[in-house]
C-alpha cells in the first residue's frame, strides 16, 4: 500500500470486515434454510410448518376443521402467515447477530 493515501488502511480493514460478514451471512443462510418453524390457528385445528427459505413444508388439518370450509380457509391463511412471520423473525434476529459485530461507517444498522 503506497504511503501518502490517508484512509486506505481503514478502507482495507472495512473491505475485510465486509468480506467476513458476507461469509457469515452465506453460512447463516445455509443453516437457516434447513430450520423449520411451526404455527397453528384455531386452537391447533390447523398447523403450518415453514422452512427458513419461507417455503410451506407441511400443513396439518384437524378433521373437525373440515366441517366449515370458510373457517378452514381462514385458519389455513392465519397459520401459514404466522409461520412465515416467525421465519422472517428468525432470519432477522440471526442476521442482526452477524451485523451487530461489525463497525462499518456509512452502513445504517451495521456501524
Amino acid at each position: 500500500m503506497p504511503k501518502g493515501f490517508p484512509g486506505m488502511g481503514n478502507m482495507n480493514n472495512m473491505l475485510k470486515q465486509v468480506q467476513k460478514m458476507q461469509q457469515e451471512i452465506e453460512k447463516l443462510q445455509e443453516e437457516i434454510k434447513n430450520r423449520t418453524v411451526e404455527a397453528s390457528a384455531g386452537g391447533g385445528a390447523v398447523t403450518a410448518v415453514v422452512n427458513g427459505k419461507k417455503e410451506l413444508v407441511d400443513i396439518k388439518i384437524d378433521e373437525s376443521a373440515a366441517e366449515d370450509i370458510e373457517m378452514l380457509q381462514d385458519l389455513i391463511l392465519a397459520a401459514v402467515n404466522e409461520a412465515l412471520r416467525k421465519a422472517d423473525e428468525i432470519v432477522s434476529n440471526e442476521m442482526s447477530k452477524i451485523t451487530a459485530g461489525f463497525n462499518i461507517p456509512g452502513f445504517p444498522g451495521i456501524g
